[in-house]
């Protein structure tokens, strides 16, 4: 079984505990656990399988860590790699840029050739729009843990059974 690389950006701790959280779900003997800043190409290239996560800030800026590494993903060989996203966000008070960094790395994403797996159904969010919405999707699953957060547990729970399916 291939092991599992966990990518993320976090600046106030919350996406590093939503990354721990599934590397915990997934079994440590499974999945390892990156900051972004920290990355190398080298990194990026050890995994077939990669989560990423990232999350969104004011009106849809990406996470800083997330921004200074964008060109190193181009550099990286991501062709054919299965890459799933997970995104933090407020869709409240950002409803029209909910999760809109998650979008631009998931667009950046397919500019390097990989294969993107892990879309989450965007009904019952609060959102009016968001870059990271394909066809009534999200490119992958959307968090919210400043409006619904009791939702996270089971929202990460069915996504991993969903990529379960798919990849894990």
């Amino acid at each position: 079984m291939n092991r599992i690389g966990i990518v993320y950006g976090s600046t106030t701790g919350v996406t590093a505990e939503v990354a721990q959280t599934i590397q915990t779900l997934l079994g440590k003997e499974r999945a390892d656990l990156m900051d972004v800043s920290a990355i190398t190409v080298e990194d990026l290239n050890r995994y077939q399988n990669l989560i990423l996560g990232v999350s969104t800030w004011g009106m849809g800026e990406m996470q800083n860590d997330w921004e200074a590494k964008l060109k190193l993903l181009k550099e990286a060989d991501l062709k054919g790699k299965r890459i799933v996203l997970f995104g933090l966000g407020d869709q409240i008070a950002y409803a029209d840029t909910y999760l809109d960094a998650m979008g631009t790395l998931y667009d950046t994403l397919l500019s390097c050739g990989v294969t993107p797996v892990g879309q989450w159904p965007a009904d019952g969010y609060a959102c009016e729009k968001s870059t990271a919405l394909r066809e009534n999707r999200f490119v992958g699953l959307a968090l919210d843990e400043d409006n619904e957060s009791k939702k996270t547990a089971e929202r990460i729970d069915a996504w991993l059974k969903q990529l379960d399916g798919q990849w894990l």
